[in-house]
């Protein structure tokens, strides 16, 4: 419990988890097969014993692990049996150590499961006893007694039980014979026991043959020769001051320091007193670890220790005086073990990558081991807080790694796991493994724009083809899950264009697909055909982006592309309307003065902003200095007041010009008659606005001269016949006079063009109408009436075909339009 309190509490408990999964672990199996048996063999129906089917072994990743890491055993998936993999030698794995048992586990990955198996190497008699030598030289004083024992050498047998050596027999002889005794390992030892006393002179030297036989069926022997040399006497043997030794060595005790010094006295004198010391019949492993200085009897380490290997060792050490007795000391080492081994961990499963979003997923099945024995080989096993994978003890030195909660790639693609296993000795050692998961890619993530709406401005009469912007989106996830491509989608509402449905009344946009066109890789979008702002000034589409995953996930954004205006179109008279028919004249009477209003020209422009910005200039006019236009209004006016040289008929050409780059103009032509006694009560009252005759302007137009006519003759009923006809032979001379006079001031009507002031003049802002309606207009003669009346000139058919005459012979006379 002490050395449980200075354990880290999270080690506490993954150390008694352990202790607990390691008790309700099913037994282990237990199997037997004899050692050289053939590589293949048969060694159990692993299923049936482990109550599994043999689908479960592919279905499962079942495999079979040995805890010396070496691949002895397979296990076949098609028949459930465990075989050898190779030929098995009971004494390369096991030594002399009996029962010679080989563990391993059956490990099932999913899920996962431990099964522990135990396999016995059965020995055979497949080794002879050997001899260390093939002769051995035997010194007898001649005065010894009978009874007397005199230990001969060993045969060593490498196979265990009763293949081992079990007895010794020596040739037929009346003054020897041999007894067979076993030491404290279990070792039989040969003693050659004296039957009579010898005599020198008599028979100085034996030779015997010892045979080892081992208790195998049929029994395998070896031999030994003995050479019997009688000596003279030597009274006295070596004895050992001690025996047995017992000693403790550190195993990490350096090579060549002293272990031990044993000590033993002969009280003979002389030569027979002196006394040497030796390893008695050593073993081969015995020879490599250990040396006896003959003089001294000093022990030294000649190769390193290693308690996980041999954890003690038992020295026969042979004193032998200079007459040939000898005597033996045993001597006990006790290998001490030191924390000298770091914990190892061995992988039996890793996944080095799992999908996202998968559950909880086991990433890797592995075992720890530490070759050290008591604390020193207790270990503790843990991985860092901050990752969400956890450690579970299934089966004895068995974890898995397994993930906390599903992961997210687009969080963290990879993880590095720092695996430590930490035993319990002092100085405590650790190692530390690194484990490495990928998270592979999951299409998880729907692709996202970098805004939700883009607003693209192009300006009209743009070339087909005219990349217009392009939209740009991207998709957390990787390769072909992040893989776009771009789509135009059905807009759900369409805006407010110029056109109307005949059907609907309602404006219609023409499908995104016939006015742009999008590339799918990059997202650029194109214009397909060249836009008209008059005609649509802004339209609205939906543009998708859909990922390459399975399933394949999608977005999308609204784009609205404004379309800019061009100066393209020239600006449109309104009135006086130019359409080749009759010209509309206006009267202006003798007595107007200054700045007496004698019509208005009315122009609009299908453009917008700056480039419906229109100005009015009078450039060219029968008399200059006359007449004068508004720059602003368009509203032309007199300059000055009338005098009688002034002509009768006058001709006035007014531009309209727009603020476009490069501005764009039209000219009207205004007939403009002067007349004696024209007034206001002369002039038709406006008609009323009644809606029959607003729906049938057309009709209301050519009905006008008829009323006007029966005006007049009701006029002329009410004066005298004789007043009737002097006023118009009047008027006709006057008329006369001053066609004649307008003639010939024709050439000097060349018209130097007027003032043009500088400013401009916003006809949408001003009102003025759209150009989808055309109105045929007049206006009033008289300043204080400016409304427009659809009528024909009140004055008489002669000066209307004048007015006819001179279009036809002045063809500029009529509406043209002046493009710059």
């Amino acid at each position: 419990m002490e050395m449980l309190e200075k354990i880290h509490p999270n080690r506490q408990v993954m150390f008694f988890m352990l202790m607990v999964f390691s008790q309700v672990c099913p037994e282990p199996v237990h199997y037997s097969v004899l050692e050289e048996s053939e590589s293949g063999s048969f060694v159990a129906h692993l299923t049936k014993d482990l109550g599994l089917t043999i689908g479960e072994l592919d279905s499962r990743s079942a495999r079979v692990v040995s805890d010396d890491d070496k691949l002895r055993l397979q296990l076949d998936h098609q028949t459930g049996d465990l075989l050898l993999m190779e030929k098995l030698d009971r004494e390369e794995i096991c030594g002399s150590t009996e029962p010679c048992v080989l563990h391993f586990q059956v490990v099932l990955e999913i899920p996962v499961q431990f099964f522990e198996g135990k396999l016995s190497i059965q020995d055979i008699n497949d080794h002879s006893p050997v001899f260390p030598a093939r002769e051995m030289i035997l010194k007898i004083p001649e005065n010894s007694r009978p009874g007397t024992l005199f230990p001969l050498k060993l045969a060593q047998d490498l196979d265990v039980g009763s293949n081992s050596l079990q007895k010794y027999t020596i040739s037929p002889t009346s003054h020897f014979h041999i007894v067979t005794r076993n030491n404290s390992e279990g070792k039989k030892y040969p003693d050659l026991v004296q039957d009579k006393s010898l005599d020198r002179e008599e028979q100085a030297e034996f030779s015997l043959t010892l045979t080892a036989v081992d208790g195998g069926s049929p029994p395998r022997s070896g031999t030994l020769t003995i050479q019997i040399v009688i000596m003279d006497v030597n009274d006295n043997a070596p004895e050992f001051v001690h025996s047995p030794y017992k000693i403790q060595v550190l195993e990490n005790s350096p090579v060549d320091s002293p272990i031990l010094t044993v000590l033993a006295r002969d009280i003979d004198d002389g030569n027979f007193g002196s006394i040497s010391y030796s390893l008695f019949q050593p073993s081969d492993d015995i020879k490599l670890i250990f040396s006896v200085s003959a003089l001294t009897g000093e022990i030294r380490l000649t190769k390193q220790l290693d308690f996980e290997q041999v954890k003690s060792y038992h020295l026969e050490i042979e004193a032998t005086d200079g007459g040939g007795l000898s005597g033996k000391g045993i001597v006990v080492i006790e290998v001490v073990d030191v924390n000298d081994n770091i914990p190892e961990l061995i992988i039996s499963s890793l996944v080095s990558s799992i999908p996202e979003n998968a559950p909880e997923t086991v990433v890797s099945i592995f075992r720890i081991r530490d070759r050290d024995s008591g604390d020193n080989g207790k270990m503790i096993c843990s991985i860092p807080d901050n990752v969400p994978f956890i450690l579970k003890p299934t089966f004895k030195n068995f974890y898995t790694l397994e993930t906390e909660r599903p992961l997210d790639r687009e969080e963290r693609a990879e993880y590095t796991i720092v695996i430590t296993v930490s035993d319990l000795g002092s100085p405590q050692l650790q190692s530390q493994h690194q484990v490495t998961v990928r998270v592979s890619d999951v299409n998880d993530n729907a692709p996202a724009f970098s805004q939700r709406a883009y607003t693209l401005r192009v300006r009209e009469n743009n070339s087909p083809g005219l990349a217009l912007g392009s939209v740009r989106a991207w998709d957390a996830d990787e390769g072909a899950n992040a893989q776009l491509s771009y789509s135009l989608l059905p807009s759900p509402s369409a805006p407010a264009s110029p056109s109307a449905s005949a059907s609907t009344g309602r404006p219609q946009q023409p499908a995104p697909g016939a006015l742009v066109s999008i590339d799918t890789d990059s997202g650029q979008l194109f214009a397909l055909r060249a836009l008209d702002f008059e005609a649509l000034q802004a339209f609205e589409f939906l543009v998708g982006a859909t990922d390459r995953g399975s399933p394949a996930l999608s977005s999308q954004a609204r784009v609205r592309v404004l379309v800019l205006d061009a100066n393209d179109n020239a600006p449109f008279v309104l009135h006086p309307l130019q359409n080749g028919s009759a010209p509309c004249t206006e009267l202006l009477p003798r007595a107007a003065g200054a700045g007496y209003l004698v019509s208005k020209v009315v122009a609009v422009d299908g453009d917008a902003g700056q480039n419906a910005w229109l100005s009015f200039q009078l450039l060219k006019a029968t008399e200059p200095g006359l007449f004068g236009v508004w720059a602003h209004s368009g509203e032309v006016r007199t300059a000055r007041a009338l005098s009688e040289r002034d002509a009768p008929r006058h001709r006035l050409v007014v531009l309209v010009r727009d603020n476009g780059d490069p501005p764009l103009s039209a000219s009207v032509t205004l007939h403009v008659l002067l007349v004696d006694g024209f007034s206001q009560p002369y002039l038709p009252l406006p008609a009323a606005p009644d809606a029959a005759a607003a729906a049938a302007g057309a009709a209301a137009a050519g009905a006008r001269p008829e009323r006007l006519t029966v005006y007049l003759v009701v006029a002329l009923a009410a004066v005298s016949s004789l007043f009737l006809c002097s006023l118009l032979a009047f008027v006709a001379a006057r008329l006369c006079r001053r066609a004649g006079r307008a003639e010939a001031a024709a050439g000097a009507l060349a018209g130097p063009e007027g003032h043009f002031p500088g400013h401009l003049l916003d006809a949408g802002g001003a009102g003025t109408l759209s150009h989808s309606y055309q109105y045929e207009v007049c206006l009033a003669g008289d300043n204080r009436n400016g409304e427009f009346n659809f009528q024909k000139p009140v004055f008489p058919k002669l000066f209307v075909q004048d007015t006819e005459r001179d279009i036809k012979e002045n063809p500029d006379s009529r509406n043209s339009f002046i493009f710059t």
